[in-house]
């Protein structure tokens, strides 16, 4: 999985970042940004696609966020939302023991 072993800063960070992928809707918010293959996704298509709360999306947004899954942009009346796919490929190096080591957050 790794080439050595953890530190305690490195297993609080992932362990922060696979808790916030533990969610299924911020799983599916996450999916739903991601088959944008690159682009971004505005936060009312986001809300449309959840019969969910505005504040809710919000919130798993923030989330996402704040594990520096996804990052956004507000453009006028709208935000606009991408993943961070370096965050993605070391959460993914992680669990892949044919892949280079996980041992720096990108």
């Amino acid at each position: 999985m790794v080439s050595e072993a953890l530190t305690p800063a490195g297993a609080a960070e992932l362990a922060g970042a696979f808790k916030v992928l533990g969610d299924p809707v911020r799983l599916r918010v996450l999916s739903l940004i991601a088959a944008r293959r690159g682009g971004e996704v505005c936060v009312c298509e986001i809300t449309d696609a959840f019969d969910l709360t505005g504040p809710t999306i919000s919130y798993h947004l923030r989330q996402l966020r704040e594990a520096g899954l996804v990052d956004c942009q507000r453009r006028g009346t709208w935000v606009y939302y991408w993943i961070i796919p370096a965050k993605l490929t070391w959460l993914s190096r992680f669990l892949d023991p044919a892949a280079a080591p996980a041992t720096a957050t990108p």
